[in-house]
């Protein structure tokens, strides 16, 4: 039994679906073998006996025919039969009532019918391709893809991934400091997959939230393995930023993990983020003692927590006041960002010159003590001092002994001065 070769064209059309890397082998061939098939039952009325079989490795097919031998006089359906006349011609052997298998050449169905199926072939490929390729994409939203810069236009800029797909990264999903070259290779998150005209558009970004967090989970291997958790981030892109931070074992430092020896993880981070400036500190759910942290490096004397508005009033001594509000308010707007209450600074003019930060005392004082003080409000010496013993045990939770002893070390220090 010959083999029968594809035409020319059908050859290249089985290259293409070759190449493709985005259709499995299985769908490719089944859908290959529905449009032969589709073609021959329009031809003969049936396609029941014919055997197609499919070689897309080599870029080729075969098609064969089983007919009925019968005698000549009883020849009604050339699809379905063939004379004994006609079959002892193929080989003098065959009686009636055999089977004959033959090969048929795809191309005496005609020109027309030979293009009509490539154009049917390219269409669903094509088809499949983009329903394949959304799909793949559709499911790595969240996640950092690689992208070769192909094509820097005004508004956006185009990026092929490994496999030549196209990927859109916009002019406000860029980093104000981000500067492409063509050729390059660049990091950016997928945010999100959209479906236009049955035509996959991946789009990108290097401003997301989402774009650090996983900077993060592959630089410090903590985050990646689950010990350590990043709570929350805020960000301005390109200039700072602030990411809080919990771990879940009390031997890990979850702060320094991330900055890492002589800030090597931080480093490449921030590298990465056109040297974004970037804050980490420990989370907590305590709303006074997080936003102290979230407005370091300011060095708070007071705060007054507002929960049903979401506001928060920080008093401070005149000094630390620029640092709290930061170079172009960068400080207090990603503080605010960050614990997501409104902060607003007030110069404290009630504490004097005198007054000392409740840190100055972690010789003699516990520093777990210290940080029950600051959960309530109390930042200074004379925070403490200003309010009743009974009012500090109730509202810090502490031992009665506990507190007197802080307040007998906070007095001695006046008394001495």
């Amino acid at each position: 039994m010959a083999r029968r070769s594809a035409e020319p064209s059908m050859i290249e059309t089985f290259a293409d679906f070759k190449e493709n890397k985005n259709v499995d082998r299985t769908t490719l061939i089944s859908v290959l073998e529905e449009s032969f098939r589709n073609v021959i039952s329009k031809m003969f009325g049936s396609d029941e006996n014919y055997d197609i079989i499919i070689n897309p490795d080599k870029g080729d097919f075969e098609i064969w025919r089983n007919r009925e031998v019968v005698p000549d006089d009883e020849l009604e359906d050339t699809n379905l039969q063939i004379s004994l006349t006609k079959a002892q011609e193929i080989d003098p052997d065959y009686e009636v009532g055999e089977e004959i298998t033959d090969a048929v050449d795809f191309a005496g169905f005609g020109r027309r019918a030979v293009l009509n199926l490539r154009q049917a072939l390219s269409s669903k490929i094509l088809e499949l391709q983009k329903d394949s390729l959304y799909t793949k994409y559709k499911d790595q939203v969240g996640q950092i893809v690689s992208g070769e810069v192909y094509q820097i236009w005004k508004k956006e800029l185009l990026l092929l991934d490994d496999e030549g797909n196209e990927m859109i990264l916009p002019k406000t999903e860029q980093i104000p400091g981000d500067f492409f070259r063509k050729n390059e290779s660049r990091r950016a998150v997928v945010v999100k997959v959209e479906n236009l005209n049955s035509s996959p558009r991946i789009i990108l970004s290097r401003t997301s939230n989402l774009f650090m967090q996983r900077l993060f989970e592959l630089e410090v291997p903590e985050i990646h393995d689950g010990l350590i958790t990043i709570k929350r981030i805020a960000r301005i892109p390109g200039e700072r930023a602030k990411v809080a931070v919990e771990s879940y074992d009390d031997r890990i430092d979850p702060v320094g993990a991330c900055v890492g020896m002589k800030g090597a993880r931080i480093h490449g981070i921030v590298r990465e983020l056109c040297n974004e400036n970037i804050d980490v500190i420990n989370y907590t759910a305590n709303v006074s003692l997080f936003i102290q942290r979230a407005l370091s490096p300011a060095k708070i004397s007071s705060i007054k927590i507002h929960e049903e508005e979401k506001k928060a009033e920080v008093y401070l001594r005149p000094e630390e006041v620029s640092l709290a509000i930061g170079k172009g308010g960068l400080n207090i707007k990603l503080a605010s960002m960050l614990t997501e209450y409104v902060i607003d600074v007030f110069r404290d003019v009630d504490i004097d010159g005198e007054d000392i930060y409740l840190d100055e005392f972690s010789d003699e004082i516990e520093a777990w003590v210290i940080d029950s003080l600051k959960n309530i409000g109390c930042y200074t010496a004379k925070n403490v001092l200003s309010m009743n013993r009974s009012e500090i045990i109730e509202k810090s939770d502490l031992e009665e002994n506990t507190v007197d002893e802080v307040l007998a070390i906070l007095k001695s220090e006046f008394e001495e001065e």
